[in-house]
Parts: structure tokens; sequence; C-alpha cells
């Protein structure tokens, strides 16, 4: 047994990237998906929904690049140029305090390697690495496509190696974990697009430099919840501060109440309810997933924590301690009913449609408990 969990162990740690590939593909079919169902409910095909859904997202990401890169490039540049300019005013202003004159003599003396040595080692080096990390990112692309066309053909595969007493628990499964994703790609897309053009206008209206540059550096350190606030406030303001500390200040205070904005208002209006997670188990998944993945763990922590309840709560595991409660009996039954239906509608009939027919009955679940049927009462205006 422990020989088959170490070549196990063995085998995911070689396979890692391709595992990586694989969730990125499935996050974004997550995030497509309900584009290319809310198109095939209106009668257009699923190759062409999804040929048009890719085609738009396409466009989209070609123009906004096309057009933020050449500014951001350009914008970067002059950034770094006047990096000792800058870092000599705030020296200076440090400078003027008693609790800061430590910081202030560290940046005057602060030395940077020269400028080649090992320049062309490490430019080699980083393109490689861009190479290697675009190269995993189409094959992600691709795979979601392929994922996404043969999405009925890889269903019954699935359902035919499934046990089919399980296979409407499977179907919810599938749906649910389909919901945690794409809301949130899409709410980590919108919010990181709107700290980023409020970063933008704020800086540009206070007349700092580089507010392009330092607009995408925001959009993309929200993706980090808690600590993408501070990054995202730290640069700015530093920025600002080479102009003036009140500058500093204004761009401090509005970029401060716009996070707690985003965080009071924002976000549980855009995420809703798909995630479900206390606070504490999302302070843990961030630090989990910081610690041992970077910047690309604390990205999917909250959707794997959101993803192991949901399986908690859909598997019916009973934590210890844990009294069953008067819902859990009541979804029991639905689920007996739910299963019992399914039962009675594939009799017969291929496991591809099989498993067309699970994910109908789910969905129609789901629309039941989103939308109860009051009980009429007597005597009720109508």
């Amino acid at each position: 047994m422990l020989i088959l969990a170490g070549a196990s162990v063995w085998l995911f740690i070689r396979l890692w990237p391709i595992v990586l590939v694989l969730a990125v593909a499935l996050l974004i079919v997550g995030t497509m998906s309900p584009a290319v169902s809310w198109l095939e409910a209106r009668r257009v095909r699923r190759w062409f929904a999804i040929a048009f859904v890719f085609s738009m997202v396409s466009i989209a990401a070609i123009l906004i690049v096309t057009i933020t890169i050449p500014s951001l490039l350009a914008q970067a540049t002059s950034l770094f140029e006047r990096e000792p300019v800058f870092r000599s005013g705030l020296a200076d202003y440090l400078g003027q305090f008693q609790i800061s004159a430590p910081l202030a003599d560290w940046l005057r003396n602060l030395r940077y390697d020269g400028p080649g040595n090992n320049l062309g080692a490490t430019a080699f080096a980083y393109s490689l690495r861009v190479f290697e990390v675009a190269a995993y990112g189409m094959s992600a692309i691709f795979l979601a496509l392929y994922i996404m066309i043969d999405r009925d053909r890889l269903r019954g595969g699935l359902f035919a190696v499934i046990p089919r007493t399980h296979h409407m628990r499977l179907s919810r499964v599938m749906m649910n974990l389909e919901t945690i994703v794409g809301a949130y790609i899409r709410g980590q897309l919108v919010t990181s697009a709107l700290i980023g053009s409020f970063t933008f206008v704020l800086l540009t209206a206070c007349g700092v430099e580089n507010a392009m540059a330092l607009a995408v550096f925001a959009g993309v350190a929200d993706v980090l919840p808690y600590i993408g606030a501070i990054l995202s406030v730290g640069p700015a303001v530093l920025a600002a501060l080479g102009q003036s500390a009140t500058t500093a200040a204004i761009v401090l205070a509005m970029m401060l109440a716009y996070e707690e904005f985003e965080s009071r208002v924002l976000v549980p209006r855009i995420y809703g309810q798909a995630l479900r997670l206390p606070s504490s188990v999302v302070l843990f998944a961030l630090m989990a997933g910081g610690t041992l993945m970077g910047l690309l763990g604390a990205l999917l922590a909250l959707p794997v924590a959101a993803t192991i309840m949901m399986l908690i709560e859909e598997l019916r595991v009973e934590l210890p301690g844990e009294q069953e409660q008067v819902a859990t009996t009541a979804q029991r039954a639905r689920d007996d009913l739910a299963e019992e239906e399914y039962e009675r509608r594939t009799e017969g009939v291929a496991v591809e449609e099989a498993a067309a027919i699970a994910a109908e009955i789910s969905v129609d679940r789901r629309y039941e408990e989103n939308h109860p049927v009051l009980p009429d009462i007597p005597g009720a205006p109508g």
C-alpha cells in the first residue's frame, strides 16, 4: 500500500504541469459554458455557440492587448528610467522625519548589480520561461475547446465508469463545480477590471505619471484577496508621493475607500452565494494555496476550497460531532425522488443520452430549490 501511495505521489509530481494544464482548461470551460448554454437555449447550434464565444473572447483579448501593451511598455520603461530620481526624492522626503531617517539612508545607499552582470543569461532564462508559460497556456485553451466540443462524449464516458446508482449525484457535483468555477473566475475578472479602471482614472486625475502601468499592476494584484489590496495601493501611493505629499494622501484615501467598497459591496454582489465559504476557511485556503503554489495557488485556493466544501455537502459526508438536520433529511428525500425519475427516464437508453437526462433533471431540481412554489392559501388575494 505504501509503495502504491509513493508511486502515485511520484507520478503526480512528474505529471504536475499536465495536471495544471488540465485544471486551467477546466477553469476556462467553467467560465465559457454559461455563455454557450445561454446561446444553446436560444436554439443556436452548440458548435456555432462555442465558436462564437471563443471568437468574441479572443477578439476582446487581442483588442485589450493591442490597446494597452504598447502604452504599458512605454510607461513601465519610463518608470524604471525615473527610478533613481524617484528614489532620491522619496529618500529626501523620509529624511525629514527622525523615525524614517534610517529608511532614507538605506534608500540612498541602495545599489544594484552592474548592468552587464549576467544580463544575457537572465534575459535568455526569462525568455524560455515566458515561452514555456505561453505554450502551456495555449495547450490549456485548445484542451478547453476540445472538452467543450466533445462534452457529450466525455460526459458519457465518465458516466459509463460510474455505477448507475451514483449518476444523479455525479451530475449534481459536475453542475455545482461548473457554477463555482465560472462564478469565481468571472467575478475575479470583473473585480480586477474595476479596480484597474478606478486606479487609472484616479491617477490620471491626480496627474500621476505611468498611470496605465500602475493600473494594470493593481488589476493583476487584485487576484490575491487581502494582500492584493496592499499590493494595489502601495505602488500607486509611492508613485503619487514622488509628485507631492498631498497627492499621495489623496491617492491613499481614495484607494483605501475603494478597497473597502470592493470588499463590503462589490465582492458579495458579484460572487453571490456561489462559494459559500466562512472567513476562517478563506484565510486558511489562501495561506495554504500561496505557500504551496505561490500566486497561482492563491488564485486557485478559493475555488478548490469551495469545491471541497461542496463535495462534503453533496456526498453527505457527516463531520465528527455533526447531527443530521431537518434540511438534510428533506434533501435526501428530494434526491431519492430525482433518482427514481432518472431510473424511469433512462431505462434502455444509451449512456450519453442518460448523462444528458441526468444533467436536465439536476438543472430542474436546482430551479425548483431556488424558486420554491408557495402553497395556495384559501381566501388569499390572487
